[in-house]
């Protein structure tokens, strides 16, 4: 469901998928062939919401920002996973956050990571590009391989895939 809230409008490109059952409120801009799909809740009530082109907020993920403070900026060809939680941060191009995963106020996710499934990106930290991060504080494992960058991409790819498959025949519920 798409809302506003204190004359701001969520902004959908066309070429977007979002799931019927995903609350989409107030100040958010979606980037081309980006998707939200079920369940997802993104926030943009007391800070601004930006996700760039070809990124995906998988199942029951929010995103949401601090009141006058932090906004969430995610960018190009991201993937949120299934749970997360975004809240008041910035996650640069190319990076994949985990299922379950939290990225807390005023952290940087830098371009190319890996925040692993179910860890938790304390308030204030910032990660380096390429760098994999896992763990409750999440802490630095090990640098990205080129294997790593190919399955990022590879992530990515498949919700594009998936969003041309639901804008070409989406599910119907069964009466």
């Amino acid at each position: 469901m798409l809302r506003t809230y204190q004359g701001h409008a969520p902004q959908i490109p066309a070429t977007c998928y979002i799931d019927p059952s995903a609350q989409i409120l107030g100040d958010v801009i979606l980037g081309e062939r980006s998707s939200v799909w079920m369940n997802a809740v993104l926030r943009g009530d007391v800070n601004f919401i930006r996700v760039g082109s070809c990124s995906n907020v998988q199942d029951c993920a929010v995103l949401h920002g601090q009141r006058h403070l932090y906004p969430v900026i995610v960018g190009d060809w991201v993937t949120i996973g299934h749970n997360a939680t975004i809240h008041g941060c910035v996650v640069e191009d190319m990076c994949v956050i985990g299922m379950g995963a939290r990225v807390l106020n005023n952290s940087r996710i830098g371009e190319g990571c890996i925040i692993a499934a179910g860890s938790v990106v304390a308030e204030q930290t910032v990660i380096p590009p390429r760098t994999l991060w896992a763990g409750v504080p999440a802490k630095l494992r090990r640098e990205i391989s080129e294997k790593d960058r190919d399955l990022i991409r590879e992530y990515a790819q498949n919700y594009l895939d998936y969003v041309e498959i639901y804008l070409n025949d989406p599910p119907r519920a069964i009466p």
